[in-house]
């Protein structure tokens, strides 16, 4: 059975080909996209499991691509990796909150890549197959077999990752989260990423669930919970 497929938008040729044949090595079935504009038309027409996006692109940067790709619904549910000369948090939380699902700073090592590959893909059919009761919690309905949220019967549009962390929130009403188990819950153990990488994803999902973010609530010194 052939692996999954990945798209890979990087404008560099060589770090391109880099990236192309260490995922194939792997068995991945990958193709590539010099730009921006190249990448959103490859993107919306073999909607890819995967989309590995450089964020310095010429003409659309990755940046605008991922908005883009997110407010698509043909293509806001296949996971982003961003791939960055940046490393300062400000970089990695735009990317983050606009929706991307991870992100890689150059250089960076074969190994590192295709544990972020797989750790995303990982996550991605986890969420199809992880527990498809709906929960209700307040006016707010998680149906992830449907991956679908509602608020007093309104649909909210999330990303992948808020909608795992509300799910998870969900599924233990009360119970207090660390950032770190966060992470390790919805992203797998060799994810990197900052402790204000979570709070924005917090500060996003909050803001999408209107009125009902208030129920999202920070325990100071320790995390978060979804409140009873």
């Amino acid at each position: 059975m052939p692996k999954e497929s990945i798209l890979v938008v990087e404008d560099e040729e060589d770090i391109l080909e880099l990236v192309k044949y260490n995922l194939a090595k792997e068995g991945y079935r990958v193709s590539g996209a010099t730009s921006g504009e190249v990448g959103l038309k490859t993107a919306r027409s073999s909607l890819p499991d995967l989309i590995v996006l450089d964020l310095m692109l010429p003409g659309i940067d990755g940046l605008e691509v991922c908005k883009i790709l997110k407010n698509d619904s043909k293509t806001q549910h296949i996971p982003v990796i961003m791939l960055t000369a940046k490393s300062e948090d400000s970089d990695i939380i735009t990317g983050l909150e606009i929706g991307a699902d991870d992100y890689l700073a150059k250089p960076f090592t074969p190994k590192v890549l295709i544990a972020r590959v797989r750790t995303v893909l990982r996550r991605k059919a986890k969420a199809n197959v992880k527990e498809t009761a709906t929960v209700r919690v307040h006016d707010i309905v998680i149906d992830p077999g449907r991956h679908e949220v509602t608020v007093a019967g309104e649909v909210v549009d999330l990303t992948l990752t808020e909608f795992l962390i509300l799910h998870l929130l969900a599924r233990h009403p009360g119970w207090v989260f660390s950032r770190y188990q966060i992470v390790n819950e919805i992203r797998g153990e060799e994810t990197i990423v900052t402790d204000r990488a979570v709070d924005v994803q917090i500060v996003g999902l909050r803001r999408k669930l209107g009125d009902a973010g208030k129920y999202v609530e920070t325990v100071r010194g320790v995390g978060y919970k979804l409140s009873e």
